[in-house]
């Protein structure tokens, strides 16, 4: 094997610390200065080092790899891009801003649809999908779309957190501690809903009075609106919801089966929809677990969690473990910070505490999520420009409110 050619005898612990350091230094800068890396590559390459340090052999690198995660990542990447090609998220954006409704109105219609779309689909394909119309439906009806936007990327990070499928690290966080689908909804379900509220109300006092913007005439290159395989990827999401909560099966199991039926087309060519699975986001998983494991391996991650320990910091009680998530979040992004974490997940409310205070703290600035960055990069393609203070007016509070409601509501339930 490659580790052991390379190092017959373990790399001492200084080695294993700075690939660790380096690692998530990147995941911290989401680039390294000088080269053309992004997060996954970034870990993709300590996971390599990590192998040719001799830290992990390559059949344990192969074997820290969560198979069942990414299986269940990869099928419903599947299936939000089957509602993608077929027009769904446009076609719901377009029929929300059509009818002559108040801002306001229109507001909550962006804010619900986000969220529950966000609770079953990846938020990140949902903003991906319904920015471009949302900026091109606002500019017509002469609105300003930046708070229409705001709320979008708000609402797919609050209501990803109502269910274990909303985003990658509830899918994580359920399939590694083996939480029961329907018992996380009563968790998340609650504060989700509280939260959308939230930020209605936020965008809704920040904007108040200054909702109009010039008309202009904006035509984003969404896909067309197609009946039938949107029907078809709705048929199969509601099937495996079904599934999830009711039948035997392992989610990810159910979600390739599912997977599976949607490729089998004969009219949307599978390369369409597989061009739009986030490969990105599965390596970045990938490498992550290999740079982890060979951290706990060589007993660094435990002597993390005692450091803190010795320093009152107890990542294995409730209220703790929700701070430092929702800190390690916006410092590092939720998904590396859940990897982190996992390990001191012991207490039973551990899975929805870190699902929620993850979810719900990357609303807090810019790259507290991707789904903040996809609404901003997709605006600015079209001429909308957010910047981190705008988007900070609404952030900061939706976080501190949503954070307050989730807390309070764990409690009431532990």
């Amino acid at each position: 094997m490659i580790g052991d050619i390379v190092a017959s005898a373990p790399p001492p612990a200084w080695l294993v610390a700075a690939i660790f350091a380096l690692v998530y230094t990147g995941m911290i800068l989401g680039e390294v200065p000088g080269l053309a890396l992004d997060r996954a590559g970034i870990a993709l390459l300590g996971a390599i080092a990590m192998v040719l340090s001799g830290a992990l052999s390559a059949d344990a690198a192969w074997a820290a790899v969560d198979v069942p995660t990414m299986a269940l990542l990869f099928g419903l990447m599947v299936v939000s891009a089957q509602l993608r090609l077929g027009g769904f998220y446009s076609e719901v954006v377009r029929r929300l801003a059509s009818p002559p409704l108040a801002p306001g109105a229109l507001l909550a219609g962006v804010v619900a649809a986000a969220g529950l779309s966000s609770a079953l689909l990846a938020n990140d394909i949902v903003c991906l999908a319904m920015a471009p119309v949302l900026v091109e439906s606002c500019s017509r009806r002469g609105l300003d779309p930046i708070p229409f936007l705001l709320g979008l990327a708000c609402a797919a990070n609050v209501g990803s957190a109502a269910t274990l499928i909303g985003n990658p690290q509830n899918m994580l966080i359920g399939q590694q501690l083996g939480l029961s689908f329907g018992g996380y909804v009563l968790d998340g379900g609650v504060p989700a809903l509280l939260g959308l509220g939230v930020v209605w109300w936020v965008v809704r006092r920040a904007w108040r009075g200054r909702w109009t913007a010039v008309a202009r005439s904006i035509a984003s290159d969404a896909p067309a609106f197609e009946a039938f395989p949107t029907a078809k990827g709705l048929l199969v999401l509601g099937a495996l919801v079904v599934a999830f909560l009711l039948a035997p099966w392992p989610r990810e199991v159910a979600a390739l089966a599912g997977a599976g039926l949607l490729l089998t087309s004969r009219r949307m060519a599978s390369r369409d929809v597989l061009g739009l699975v986030d490969w990105q986001l599965l390596v970045l998983f990938l490498g992550l677990f290999v740079v982890n494991a060979a951290v706990a391996e060589a007993g660094l991650l435990g002597a993390g969690f005692a450091f803190l320990a010795e320093h009152g910091v107890d990542a294995g009680r409730p209220a703790q473990l929700f701070v430092l998530s929702a800190a390690l979040s916006n410092l590092v992004s939720n998904v590396p910070a859940v990897m982190l974490l996992l390990p001191a997940a012991g207490h039973p409310q551990a899975g929805p505490v870190l699902a929620l205070s993850s979810t719900l703290a990357g609303n807090l600035l810019v790259v507290g999520s991707i789904a903040n960055i996809i609404v901003i990069d997709q605006a600015a393609r079209l001429g909308v420009r957010i910047d981190w203070r705008t988007h900070a007016r609404v952030g900061v509070p939706v976080t501190l409110a949503s954070l307050s409601l989730a807390a309070g509501w764990l409690w009431l339930r532990s």
